[in-house]
């Protein structure tokens, strides 16, 4: 019973994680080699979606950076299946990446099923939603890119069960690359000015200090996750 229950409460984790992985588990739990079976049933699983993925209104972006394009900063996004945004979406990221050098994509959304959460995110489960890592001069502060907070006032207490973590313990760990606010600018001005672009998410502060004005860079409010970290954008 005990056995049973843990591979349930890890499929639920996998499937939480990458949407896919929980039911790559349950097919690799017919093999004696299970988690090469998992392995192998999981990067099939992840192939079959980047080809079915359009049919369903998303597609995959580039895990490869290129000049001038659009790709996500670490390939984790990729290997988790949290890179796949609506063909609406992908074409507003790769214009930002044309104007603005060095623009990488962070969590997107899944490859299927309208609705189905993107943890920790409240909002990324429809295509429509995309976090952009800060500009920084040098490489990210964190391997993923979130998580290195730009900190700076706010009017936000410590609520017990808030999303808005702090996460001390972890700023020590990440590089000293300091924040490339031109570059930050000409992102936020430009996200701003596409029509296609219907909100974007960022800390008072960081507007304030960046010199920006427009209404749609908005709060996400108190009980949200930071986001002195990343740039969050909705259609």
């Amino acid at each position: 019973m005990l056995r049973l229950t843990l591979h349930v409460l890890w499929i639920v984790f996998l499937t939480l994680l990458t949407q896919l992985g929980g039911l790559a588990w349950l097919a690799a739990l017919v093999f004696r080699r299970r988690w090469l079976a998992f392995a192998t049933t999981y990067a099939l699983l992840s192939g079959i979606a980047v080809i079915a993925a359009p049919q369903f209104g998303r597609e995959p972006l580039p895990c490869v950076p290129r000049e001038d394009r659009i790709a996500v900063a670490s390939p984790l996004f990729c290997v988790l299946n949290r890179h796949y945004v609506s063909p609406e979406m992908a074409a507003v990221a790769d214009d930002l990446a044309r104007e603005v050098p060095g623009t990488r994509a962070l969590d997107g959304n899944f490859p299927f099923v309208d609705g189905f959460p993107l943890l920790p995110h409240l909002s990324h489960d429809d295509g429509e939603k995309l976090d952009f890592a800060f500009y920084y001069d040098g490489p990210l502060p964190s391997l993923i890119g979130y998580f290195a907070f730009e900190d700076g006032p706010t009017d936000c207490p410590k609520r017990p069960g808030d999303l808005r973590w702090d996460l001390n313990l972890l700023q020590s760990l990440w590089r000293d690359s300091p924040l490339d606010a031109d570059r930050m600018r000409a992102a936020l001005t430009h996200l701003s000015a596409d029509p296609r672009v219907g909100r974007i998410l960022l800390e008072p502060h960081l507007k304030a200090s960046l010199g920006l004005t427009s209404s749609k860079i908005r709060f996400q409010g108190c009980h949200a996750a930071r986001h002195d970290d990343h740039i969050h954008i909705q259609l």
